[in-house]
């Protein structure tokens, strides 16, 4: 079989990040109470979180009290990447931020996205962004060329009316627009996630980093070796990434990519239509 042969289809996206955090209160406070997640269903030390009532688990927290921190160079999460449906609702997550004295780790215009930048009380990496029209993604030569712009936090600010607007919570639609990884070796990863799964690779220009997509978007997954290059694999006895979750609407296609992994050193397990995969650096990812 041609490695290259095989693509994900269009509508393929990330579906969800599972977390190991340490204290599952101050973490209720942080993705419930300041976010606006809700809470939709508890079991023992595991709660999933939505946008809405009806939308399934984005974000899943399972409480180990004796989690340690997780090494710095190891490989896991960099970010999980919540994305917003516009601007507007970009400026109203930025004053909820704000007004509750939430510290911000960065902002970032990446020609793409707009982006603010925090950690959650473990530091789990997050991001929380806004897309631009796609017509306006910035190319060269045929590639996106995402950077790492000034953010214009006047010019965001100023899509609130000026006596701002009430918080009813984080906008329903929101979902996880991509998951950034901290991986050991570039090289593997890309041979993982590009010629075994069948991202498409969108941007390879990035001094340490690669960001792979379906459907041309701009990146469901985001890679890179900036503080874990040759470094260990994902910590399984500390806080941070448990599995994140890759949907795949097409069920011939999911069974084409199950076959390709099912004898391999990537394979895990299976239960019904979903299955579970390791790359690399045993980070574990659910495709259903």
């Amino acid at each position: 079989m041609n490695m290259n042969s095989f693509r994900l289809p269009d509508s393929t996206r990330i579906g969800y990040v599972h977390l190991r955090v340490s204290d599952l209160k101050q973490s209720l406070a942080f993705y419930r109470d300041l976010l606006g997640l809700k809470k939709v269903k508890r079991l023992d030390t595991t709660v999933r979180l939505s946008a809405s009532d009806e939308q399934s688990p984005i974000v899943m927290l399972t409480e180990e009290s004796s989690a340690r921190p997780r090494p710095l160079h190891s490989a896991g999460l960099f970010h999980a990447a919540f994305i917003l449906p516009d601007r507007k609702e970009l400026a109203k997550m930025f004053k909820r931020l704000y007004d509750h004295q939430w510290p911000f780790e960065g902002f970032a215009d990446h020609g793409v996205s707009e982006a603010l930048y925090l950690a959650d009380p473990d530091g789990n990496g997050i991001e929380i962004y806004a897309d631009r029209p796609r017509a306006q993604w910035p190319r060269r030569h045929g590639e996106l060329q995402m950077g790492t712009g000034e953010l214009d936090l006047k010019s965001l600010f100023s899509e609130l009316r000026e006596n701002g607007e009430a918080w009813t919570g984080i906008h329903p639609d929101t979902t996880i627009g991509h998951i950034h990884l901290q991986v050991s070796n570039l090289q593997k990863a890309e041979l993982f996630y590009h010629q075994l799964l069948g991202f498409d690779v969108t941007q390879q220009t990035f001094p340490g980093a690669l960001f792979l997509s379906a459907g041309g978007y701009h990146h469901h997954i985001g890679l890179n070796i900036w503080n874990s290059k040759d470094g260990s694999p994902l910590a399984q006895d500390a806080v941070g990434l448990i599995r994140f979750g890759i949907e795949i609407p097409d069920r011939q296609t999911k069974s084409e990519l199950k076959d390709r992994v099912v004898q391999s050193r990537y394979w895990n397990s299976a239960e019904g239509r979903q299955f579970l995969i390791r790359d690399e650096d045993n980070i574990a990812i659910n495709i259903s």
